[in-house]
């Protein structure tokens, strides 16, 4: 199974919203196939596995990260392929969260004597697809809360200066983290103050990554200005408004190459809730959120954050007007706070990062 879980990483963030799933066939203790998921439209894992194993498929034993659909979507079902290849027995880590299959391939598959096992590695298989269980589930996408901070919390200094905090180890891993989400998110003040390019750079040659997530700019008052990087970055970007864009800014913004998302709400505020559904409407089922603290605090506040990710700098920054990561309300006691669940250490050069669920 773990040769399986490796190939189901492969196909992070790029087959949304499918589950990223890797397969492999074994013939006499010898792997005679192997896949992972492809785009939409495409052959899924266990397909590719069989094709590649041929006529070496029957009799064997096949390990997959995820139970087999049993549907007709884009593609004909994986269950019947699996039958039909003469597969004797399959594991499977975990089942297929989805309302059309959840337990329906692994039942179909019973029903025509393949042997089931399940449960192989499933913590590690959930984790790879937890965003897609919960788009599947909910039709919204995982909000993933990520920022560095130094030693006494804080994101930049007095001055607004904030690079870097975090050390280049850590950046590269933020890369990655890009690469895997659909979807990048910051609001203005971050666009208006750091211009960032919100790219991933993770190609292994230094340079822009082929696929990029869609870049998402918070933006109530409508005050991103057409200069700025991510308009000029391979990709493409989306401006939520909290208000109606004039003609004039929707021809702007065009010709830029950025599509608006008119969200009108009192105050011009962008009403975050309806934005992660309207991001799930597209087929997006993960969210990396950047900053800055005033997003990130109302993202907390209004219990929309899933997971936390935080790299801690061992430097102190100190000032009182320094600015810290999250914003918004807070809470009033600290039995109150987001308590992380399931918490993983992982050092980063001299950087420390802490992870956990806010949720779940």
């Amino acid at each position: 199974m773990e040769p399986a879980l490796s190939l189901a990483k492969l196909a992070l963030g790029q087959v949304s919203p499918n589950p990223a799933v890797g397969a492999v066939v074994v013939k006499n203790e010898v792997v005679v196939g192997q896949g992972y998921t492809q785009p939409p439209g495409s052959p899924h894992a266990e397909v590719l596995a069989l094709k590649q194993a041929g006529e070496k498929a029957r009799g064997g034993v096949m390990y997959v990260t995820l139970e087999p659909c049993c549907h007709y979507g884009r593609t004909p079902p994986c269950s019947q392929a699996i039958i039909v290849a003469g597969i004797a027995e399959v594991h499977l880590a975990m089942l297929d969260p989805n309302p059309l299959v959840s337990g329906r391939g692994k039942d179909e598959m019973e029903r025509e004597g393949v042997k089931i096992y399940v449960g192989e590695h499933e913590a590690e298989a959930r984790e790879i697809n937890e965003a897609y269980a919960k788009f599947i589930t909910t039709g919204m996408p995982l909000v993933t809360a990520k920022f560095a901070v130094s030693l006494d919390g804080k994101i930049a200094t007095k001055s607004g200066d904030s690079k870097w905090i975090s050390g280049e180890e850590a950046r590269k891993y933020v890369h990655n983290l890009r690469y895997t989400s659909d979807a990048v998110m910051a609001g203005v003040n971050t666009v208006l103050i750091d211009d960032p390019r919100l790219t991933s750079r993770c190609s292994g040659k230094g340079g822009t990554a082929r696929k990029q997530p869609l870049r998402v700019i918070v933006d109530g008052k409508g005050r991103t200005p057409l200069t700025a990087r991510v308009f000029s970055e391979p990709g493409k970007t989306l401006v939520a408004l909290g208000r109606l864009a004039t003609p004039e800014e929707r021809a702007a913004f065009a010709q830029v190459g950025a599509e608006l998302l008119e969200l009108p709400s009192a105050g011009r505020l962008v009403d975050l809730e309806r934005l992660l559904k309207a991001l799930g409407e597209r087929g997006i089922t993960s969210v990396l959120v950047e900053g800055g603290g005033i997003l990130l605090g109302s993202l907390f506040d209004l219990g929309l954050v899933d997971k936390a990710i935080a790299f801690i700098a061992p430097i102190i920054i100190g000032g009182r007007e320094a600015k810290t990561a999250v914003g918004g309300n807070g809470v009033n006691k600290v039995v109150d706070s987001f308590r992380l669940k399931r918490v993983r250490l992982e050092k980063f050069g001299e950087d420390l990062m802490v992870s956990g669920y806010v949720k779940g």
